[in-house]
């Protein structure tokens, strides 16, 4: 999962792509970039570590123009990856493209060996986003006939792009002399949306992974990209759309909703926080059926993205809601820290209990999601050591028991601690008196709720249906040979 944002602007825009990758750095924590374009040059600054890191005074003032783009990037699963692989991309031909990408790419390796053999294009590192930005390159030098470039060249290049790429991809990309172009997946799994902002009579676009860059920044938000759509912006602010995808199927990833996306953010016409609000009125339906209410004294969330569901469920539920753990905002996300060791030991140093809230009390913890469970155990030991007397869980979304293959990326299956066991056995696991889990029609009639448009969504890390309809056994068994060995390495890495 990455953030990424485009700015075509009237006046220098690196201050404007720094302050929206702020307002995106909980997409991805291990690296940041931005590339600008000035005077038929462009000029690029990226590295491993925090936004507010990774760009010095001197790196700022280098990033001239008047139009640019960023991303801040998470690290795959049990990997160390060279700052080479981190975005922006940039080819020098046709025209010179630089480039940003939030998703996966399912046929990434089939597309790199017909760039190869056919295309004659050389891919230099292990990313798939270096391969779709080839690819979309080859496609535009088609469609231009190598001489010029127009609308029409570009939007088919995309439709080509559409026909050869599997997966999930939503792209912002700057094309040198020419402009910028934002296009998403036929399915639109990953989100991509556009803002504008009025300047001294003159319109200024942005397009950015979730609505709070734009609005963050100033900029109003207009709409998100359709999927299959492509947004194309030339050097005077001209705006042009068109469709680029046969059959376009809208299929959101659910689990941006359950725990990626800021919930101040507008998603796919949805409020984030709203969606989650309606998870924990769903999720204390199953509450009341699974549990004795009269055993829970107080409703707990484990913060920050589960305070929604717990404070709607204690509502709806007539229970005591406080704020038991306490979280410290230095610390990254253990979901996508690689290597267990460092995932184990982050949990402690990112959260702390207030233990007069615990005491001698049976608690209700209420959670986003379980995933491996290391993170679950680790809290409902801090719990029991705070003094409760009982520790009920509960998730806001169901158990996970698939990888996900289209850019979350989640540990191997056997890593996931749903596999192979039924919610008594994870409870155990886990060391709670008790678990409930959300059901997946509620979790997704929670956001259909608000938009009742959106009639089905990616999900497959909860049911195993991968919509592209290339994923099988063997597939993710190379998955979890290459995650695996990838772990094994972090682990090794963290003992030395």
């Amino acid at each position: 999962m990455c953030g990424i944002v485009g700015v075509a602007g009237r006046g220098p825009v690196n201050q404007l792509i720094y302050d929206s990758l702020l307002l995106l750095q909980h997409r991805g924590q291990d690296a940041a970039g931005i590339a600008t374009s000035s005077d038929s040059f462009f000029n690029m600054y990226k590295a491993h570590g925090l936004v507010r890191d990774v760009f010095r005074t001197r790196n700022m003032r280098a990033l001239r123009g008047v139009s640019g783009l960023g991303q801040v990037r998470y690290p795959t699963a049990g990997s160390s990856v060279s700052v080479d692989e981190a975005q922006p991309f940039y080819v020098n031909a046709p025209f010179g493209v630089t480039f940003v990408h939030n998703g996966n790419l399912t046929n990434w390796r089939e597309l790199r060996e017909e760039l190869f053999r056919i295309d004659r294009r050389h891919i230099n590192t292990n990313s798939d986003s270096e391969v779709l930005l080839n690819v979309f390159a080859h496609e535009l030098q088609l469609a231009a006939n190598g001489v010029s470039l127009d609308e029409n060249a570009i939007f088919a290049a995309v439709t080509k792009v559409h026909r050869r790429a599997k997966g999930a991809y939503a792209v912002i990309a700057q094309i040198a002399n020419y402009g910028m172009l934002g296009f998403r997946d036929p399915f639109g799994i990953r989100p991509l949306c556009l803002g504008s902002m009025e300047t001294d009579g003159k319109t200024e676009w942005m397009l950015a992974s979730e609505s709070v860059a734009l609005t963050g920044c100033g900029f109003t938000f207009v709409r998100d990209v359709e999927p299959g759509e492509a947004v194309w912006i030339d050097l005077d602010g001209k705006l042009d759309s068109r469709q680029c995808a046969t059959n376009p199927v809208h299929t959101p990833c659910v689990f941006e909703y359950v725990y990626f996306a800021r919930p101040d953010s507008l998603m796919n016409g949805v409020s984030v926080y709203d969606a989650r609000l309606n998870m924990g009125e769903y999720l204390a339906d199953n509450v009341s059926k699974a549990l004795r209410l009269g055993e829970i004294d107080v409703v707990m969330p484990i913060p920050d993205s589960s305070r929604p569901a717990a404070m709607q469920l204690a509502a709806r539920l007539g229970l005591n809601y406080r704020e038991g753990f306490i979280k410290n905002r230095y610390v990254g996300r253990t979901f996508i820290m690689p290597g267990q060791a460092v995932r184990k030991k982050s949990v402690r140093q990112k959260l702390s209990a207030i233990d007069m809230e615990f005491k001698g009390k049976n608690v209700l913890l209420v959670d986003d999601s379980i995933v491996r469970g290391t993170t679950s155990r680790e809290i409902v030991d801090m719990a029991r050591a705070a003094g409760a007397h009982k520790v009920f869980f509960a998730s806001a979304a169901p158990p996970v028991r698939f990888p996900n293959v289209y850019g979350i990326d989640m540990p191997t299956q056997s890593e996931l601690i749903a596999t192979g066991r039924d919610t008594e056995q994870i409870a155990h696991e886990i060391g709670s008196d008790a678990l409930v889990y959300q059901d997946l029609h509620d979790l997704e009639q929670s956001i259909r709720d608000l938009n009742p448009n959106l009639m089905q969504f990616e999900s497959s890390c909860f049911n195993g249906r991968y919509i592209t309809g290339d994923i099988d056994t063997a597939y993710l068994e190379r998955l979890s040979q290459t995650r695996g060995a990838a772990n094994a390495a972090a682990n090794d890495d963290d003992d030395a």
